[in-house]
């Protein structure tokens, strides 16, 4: 007895070192001082597919899903891309009534013909939008958008961005955010309940 009490002990000291390791090898979040939810978004000006001067005013009216990614991204930005459009479908909601918005952190490079190529590949209308890096910093505080270079082996870097989508409603007002881990059932209610809102709000209004 005194054998196996001794061995149940050794067993629980591992356990607690190997999660003591796990935690320290969890990797820590960016801390960044961004405006409260209430406030996120807010007017600005940046360039579109087009090259052409997109003002936000443009955005009026209709809700919409903004994401902040860039185009060299191997993984998150086109698996949340191709996401937002599938949820968008089987909502039956198209661009006329819910518009999915990609704003580059990279725009050294990703220019307006990189975004149009780009976006271009999901065959479904898209709003893409870059600017000058001074542009799309101010953008980036305006929505609490983090992003940060980060050199890789071959000499180039990719970019540690935010993978949150952010929801706002027809008159640009911050509603919901839908998170990378969270689940289509919660993210459709949650996009459903913004696009029958603003259908409500139209109706109301006419």
């Amino acid at each position: 007895m005194k054998r196996v009490r001794i061995l149940l002990w050794a067993l629980a000291a591992l356990a607690l070192v190997a999660f003591g390791a796990l935690l320290l090898r969890q990797p820590s979040l960016p801390q960044q001082s961004g405006p409260a939810p209430a406030s996120l978004g807010g007017a600005f000006v940046l360039t579109g597919v087009d090259g052409e001067e997109f003002s936000s005013k443009e955005l009026d009216g209709k809700p919409y899903a903004i994401f902040f990614g860039f185009t060299h991204c191997p993984d998150v930005c086109p698996a949340t891309l191709a996401r937002l459009i599938r949820l968008r479908r089987q909502l039956e909601a198209g661009p006329d009534k819910l518009n999915i918005v990609f704003v580059t952190v990279d725009p050294e490079r990703d220019g307006a013909a990189e975004l149009k190529r780009y976006l271009g590949l999901f065959h479904e209308p898209l709003i893409g939008l870059t600017g000058t890096p001074a542009q799309i910093d101010q953008v980036k505080r305006q929505f609490g958008i983090f992003s940060q270079k980060v050199q890789d082996e071959s000499g180039g870097y990719t970019v540690d961005h935010t993978a949150t989508v952010l929801l706002f409603d027809r008159q640009g007002l911050f509603d919901a955010t839908i998170a990378p881990d969270e689940g289509d059932e919660a993210a459709l209610a949650k996009l459903r309940r913004l696009v029958d809102e603003s259908a409500g709000s139209r109706t109301s209004t006419d």
